[in-house]
């Protein structure tokens, strides 16, 4: 599976899976959203961000978690 609204660039955050070349983590995302805000929030606080920017962090994130436990 592909995620071209996820970047992985060893120069920008360590190397951590980001979304679209910005600094913002995957993981600070999903971290978000497990503290209880929204998607709306959270598009709210970082207008430069779309619904399919965070459909794209649920699926890699579920991807991740796929990989993981299949082995």
């Amino acid at each position: 599976m592909t995620f071209p609204r996820i970047t992985v660039d060893p120069d920008v955050m360590g190397g951590a899976p980001c979304v679209r070349q910005s600094r913002i983590p995957v993981a600070t995302l999903l971290a978000m959203m497990a503290e209880g805000m929204s998607v709306t929030d959270i598009l709210t606080d970082l207008p430069f961000l779309d619904e399919e920017d965070m459909a794209e962090v649920l699926n890699f994130a579920a991807d991740a978690v796929r990989d993981r436990t299949a082995r």
